[in-house]
């Protein structure tokens, strides 16, 4: 019988808050959900956009992080596994396919590449970062040479 391999690389942004559970016998399960957009040529041979919408698990301390770290709009990497169940709800049999997460990569910094409302877009209205601190009157400042080559006798060590 030959082996099957089943992995699953996403990059996305969380649709929705994660949603942390815990089962009845105490571990911790997280569900999101992330959209993956995606070009392609239709068939009038223009480009086209589109947005897929998985359903991701991550269980135990991965999911608690998960949950902790990650909101609605963040974009964040899946490393995980296919997987299908199936129940019956209402009389009716229902399946689903989603990912079990084996890994997640927060991208995107603290804020998520967002501002701090959310919205997204550029940060045009903020200020360029500033030097961090003037040199005091005890640091070394090194003087630029100009383009003297350095003569590597002259280096003490």
């Amino acid at each position: 019988m030959a082996r099957s391999f089943n992995q699953v690389i996403l990059m996305g942004n969380l649709t929705r808050d994660p949603e942390l559970r815990t089962t009845p016998n105490g571990q911790s399960v997280c569900s999101f959900s992330l959209a993956l957009n995606r070009s392609y040529k239709g068939a009038d041979g223009e480009w086209k956009e589109a947005t897929d919408y998985i359903d991701i698990v991550a269980w135990g301390p991965l999911g608690e992080r998960v949950s902790q770290y990650l909101n609605k709009g963040r974009p964040c990497l899946v490393n995980g596994r296919l997987q299908s169940r199936s129940w019956e709800q209402e009389g009716q049999k229902r399946s689903k396919v989603e990912v079990v997460a084996n890994d997640v990569t927060f991208l995107g910094g603290r804020d998520g590449g967002q501002s701090a409302g959310g919205a997204g877009g550029s940060d045009e209205n903020q200020e360029p970062a500033k030097p961090s601190k003037k040199p005091a009157k005890d640091d070394v400042v090194i003087e630029d040479i100009g383009d003297e080559p350095i003569n590597l006798d002259d280096i003490p060590f």
